[in-house]
């Protein structure tokens, strides 16, 4: 506080630089339970289940669409191929039967179970860039509910999108029989009130999604409905449940827009699309195909609660939360009964709906789940430019009429802001890599995400306390002198008290640079979640201009008040709360799959990731409320609580109070029947066969084959690659490994004919015996190019393919009468060119390298899953292998 008394001759002063320890307490708590009420409110509060009497013909109801989400998961795993997806598909055709049975009577609704020809998708960018993805032997429902009396209304149709297939290793009853159920409640509802539309919706029931989104490719590509298509909404999960929200939407902005105004409990942040698109989350949806390939706008749903299950045996409907469907359904059905009845859709094809090109994409996030905000890029920018420009001005014109001294204490603040991040980083990475050398798993916080509080949080608030109170000693140091020369008159206790509260107002402002520093870098590359750092910069530095701003820089410095903290932080808080909280847990739990190539990254990398991300927030959130500490009494207690809270925690990890997985939130570890062809030139070759675990979760497999037994040896001593998929690690065990497979299975590589010379071209016949899903790798050091063939039929023409990392992948996936037999036709790179890159190489690469997979589960492989532990659970991918794999080669030299 300060109190000032005016005589005639001087200015007698009386200063406490001094805060009280309650004040920081109930402001951190305030700062707890408040992000935690965001949370809760934007994520976790879902509507109530609604009945078919409650919501009538025309509503939505759960309690329908959950029996479809039961009757698909009793078919177990349904991967393309299998009698189950079979099944799967005559219960949806079934229950569109019932729904035209039960359509108004205005209402047309078209059925057409569509069979996919062999087709070839090539995805420019995203996580199958550099590959060929080719299919055969699709069959998708497709579904068109439209006006009878409005033929007109089938030339403008919106696509509602999902599939119905599921990996091998999951019953799927989030990833997706959640959203099919969804899909086919919308589509009993919209047959109530089609005769009103002036639009077409056509839902399509797609398969093939899991093995590289060939339904969607081939609906657009082949079905005569898709030349009719506007706009696409896709239905995806990458979880179970909780709320369905937008993480992608565009390019243009009406489908944004109007499901904003329609939606009852409005989901989606561009955060998530920022995130998305940059490719820190290595996933696809269909949705990639709308847009890359038919030039569709729309919006991509997706159901991430629980991210840890996913693509594993736990995706099941025991943890679908009630109020999932619910939540998705009514805002659907909302937005397509507005979107339905429009005039104006968007015409696709990159234009807007007057014809032209060209966008001015959305910006959108919606506030505790109740409401949505969504505005222009184009607004936005000015928005961006005008705060920008007035923050830049009114830092010039303080620093200039302060001078010298302004000056220097900006460049020392600055140097507390660097110092916060180093220390912050610094004290929670350095928890990350000790954590593999004192736990049973390197990452033991999955099953109970709540450890990072005290593992990496704790050390991160310790760290960004430390290194912001190393810059304010700094930054006092100087402005102790400047006061002592300034105010020469006042005594040195109460210089000392104001250079105090002078290092604390510069440490609040320091916040303020370092939010417009970030709104300027995101402003420059046009990030969609710039509107975040908007925030941190608008709201406290209002509140500071209002309550603490002086226009003399001769008046003397007074404590910051509490209130201008919490005027300044709720705006903030509100806005960014929530998805901090649902960005750490979906973080978390996505560090199940965090190994792509198995053994190829070190123990604490996912460690390093999740306590740099947790530094990151604490530096950013926390910039504002930690300068408030500095002259309080509350520095010994918040260094004693945090040390406390990741004492705590550690020794919660290092007593095995809670287990890193449990049955319901499994590790992934896949079990595969390897028979290998590879390594050998020799016209008669034995092969090699044994059985193969490899986990994409980080940590070693010694715990695991303890239990199971049956002579597993582990190491990097038997790397594998199933074609690209690298394994670096694993454990394998060739006990009983000759029994459940026969010499007939084993795919065979064939030489047909070799021209020879400068122009070579070899012709190779591949046959895959049993498989249907295969992946093959083609040398372009040696290739220069080539064309695959079944029968007459060419699948991938010359010049049609990318490459990636000298090779060129082509993933087949298909149904049981998908095709086996397949002709090659390679010409060959310049001889001197393939010629360097042999001798440039330690280890000659074959020309072509080939896995197959058969969905069989031999005995062997029967007994080590019967063995597995129950925290375990397989994991399925398109580039994984199924539980059965067969591995050969074609040598260059051959």
């Amino acid at each position: 506080m300060v109190r000032q008394r005016s005589n005639r001759d001087s200015e007698s002063v009386v200063l406490v630089a001094k805060r009280s320890n309650y004040v920081i307490l109930a402001l951190f708590v305030v700062a707890v339970y408040g992000s935690w009420f965001v949370y809760e409110q934007q994520y976790l509060n879902l509507p109530k289940p609604l009945g078919a009497q409650q919501v009538g013909k025309r509503g939505f109801s759960e309690h329908e669409a959950i029996q479809h989400v039961i009757a698909l998961t009793q078919f177990g795993p349904h991967p393309v191929g299998s009698p189950a997806l079979d099944h799967a598909l005559q219960y949806v055709l079934q229950a569109i039967e019932n729904i035209k049975e039960t359509a108004h009577w205005e209402v047309d609704v078209e059925l057409d179970l569509f069979h996919a020809k062999s087709g070839a998708n090539h995805m420019v960018g995203g996580l199958f860039k550099g590959k060929t993805l080719v299919y055969s032997d699709l069959n998708h429902i497709v579904l068109r509910i439209s006006p009878k009396y409005a033929a007109e209304a089938t030339e403008n149709a919106i696509l509602v999108s999902s599939h119905i297939d599921t990996v091998f290793s999951a019953e799927g009853a989030g990833d997706c029989s959640s959203c099919v159920a969804v899909m086919l409640e919308l589509a009993r509802g919209v047959s109530q009130w089609a005769h009103g539309f002036k639009n077409a919706v056509i839902f399509l029931f797609n398969t093939g999604e899991e093995e590289g989104l060939n339904g969607a490719h081939s609906f657009i590509t082949q079905h005569p409905w898709s030349d009719t298509v506007t706009m696409a909404i896709d239905l995806e999960a990458m979880g179970v449940g909780g709320k369905s929200g937008i993480f992608q939407a565009g390019p243009q902005p009406w489908a944004i827009e109007n499901f904003a105004l329609a939606a009852k409990y409005p989901s989606g942040q561009i955060v998530a699309q920022d995130l998305f698109k940059s490719g820190a989350i290595k996933s696809a949806t269909d949705f990639q195909v709308y847009q890359e390939l038919a030039g569709l706008s729309g919006l991509d749903f997706a159901y991430a609660d629980n991210t840890a299950v996913y693509h594993t045996k736990n995706d099941k409907l025991k943890l679908l939360k009630p109020g999932s469907l619910q939540h998705l359904g009514e805002n659907m059905l909302a937005f397509l009964l507005k979107a339905g009845t429009s005039t104006n859709l968007p015409k696709g094809k990159g234009t807007n709906s007057s014809g032209k090109s060209g966008q001015d994409t959305a910006i959108y996030f919606d506030i505790l789940g109740t409401y949505m905000v969504v505005f222009r890029q184009y607004f936005a920018s000015l928005l961006y430019n005008t705060v920008i420009l007035q923050a830049l001005l009114i830092w010039t014109t303080s620093v200039i009429m302060g001078g010298r001294s302004a000056m220097v204490s900006l460049a020392l603040s600055s140097l507390s802001l660097v110092l916060m991040w180093m220390c912050a980083i610094g004290f929670s990475v350095f928890v990350a890599f000790v954590l593999p050398l004192v736990s049973s798993s390197p990452i033991p916080y999955i099953s109970s995400p709540w450890l990072v509080v005290g593992l990496f949080g704790a050390p991160a608030v310790l760290g960004a306390f430390t290194g912001q109170h190393l810059g304010y000693l700094t930054l006092l140091k100087y402005l102790t002198k400047t006061f002592s020369r300034r105010n020469a008159n006042l005594p040195l206790v109460v210089q000392e008290d104001l250079a105090k509260l002078d290092a604390e107002r510069w440490l609040f402002k320091a916040g303020l640079l370092q939010w417009l520093v970030l709104l300027i870098v995101g402003n420059f590359y046009k990030i969609g979640s710039s509107y975040l750092a908007l925030a941190w910069l608008a709201a406290p530095a209002f509140a500071y201009g209002l309550l603490e701003a002086t226009l003399s820089p001769a008046r003397l410095p007074k404590p910051l008040k509490t209130v201008t903290l919490l005027i300044g932080s709720s705006v903030p808080c509100l806005l960014s709360s929530g998805i901090i909280i649902h960005s750490v847990s979906t973080l978390i739990g996505s560090a199940v799959r965090l190994e792509r190539s198995p053994g190829s990254n070190p123990e604490w990398l996912g460690n390093v990731i999740v306590a740099m991300f947790i530094a990151a927030i604490a530096c950013l959130t926390l910039v504002y409320l930690l300068s408030y500490i500095h002259i309080s009494g509350a520095k010994v207690p918040l260094i004693i609580t945090t040390c406390l809270l990741f004492g705590i925690s550690l020794a919660v990890i290092q007593l095995g109070v809670v287990p890193p997985f449990t049955e319901d939130t499994a590790r992934a570890v896949n079990v595969v029947h390897v028979v290998d062809m590879t390594g050998a030139n020799a016209k008669k070759q034995e092969p090699a066969s044994y059985i193969y675990l490899f986990s994409t979760t980080p940590g070693n497999l010694v715990k695991e084959v303890e239990q199971i037994g049956e002579g597993f040896t582990c190491g990097t001593d038997k790397p594998l690659d199933f074609v690209t998929f690298s394994v670096k690690y694993g454990c394998w065990s060739d006990k009983n490994a000759n029994i459940g497979w026969h010499e007939t299975d084993i795919p065979l590589i064939r030489v047909e004919n070799d021209i020879k010379g400068d122009n070579r071209v070899t012709h190779v016949s591949i046959d895959t015996k049993l498989s249907t899903r295969w992946t093959l790798g083609i040398n372009t050091d040696e290739v220069e190019d080539f064309q695959l063939k079944d029968g007459p039929e060419e699948l991938v023409p010359i010049s049609d393919e990318n490459n990636a990392d000298s090779w060129h992948i082509i993933q087949f996936s298909g149904g049981k009468k998908a095709p086996r037999k397949f002709s090659l036709t390679l010409s060959w790179a310049n001889n001197q060119t393939h010629k360097s890159h042999r001798k440039d190489s330690n280890t000659e690469k074959p020309l072509l390298k080939l896995r197959t997979d058969v969905d069989r589960t031999t005995s062997p492989t029967e007994t080590v899953l019967g063995k597995l532990p129950q925290w375990c659970s397989l994991f399925g991918k398109s580039t994984s292998p199924l539980t059965l794999a067969f591995l050969t080669s074609l040598p260059v030299d051959f």
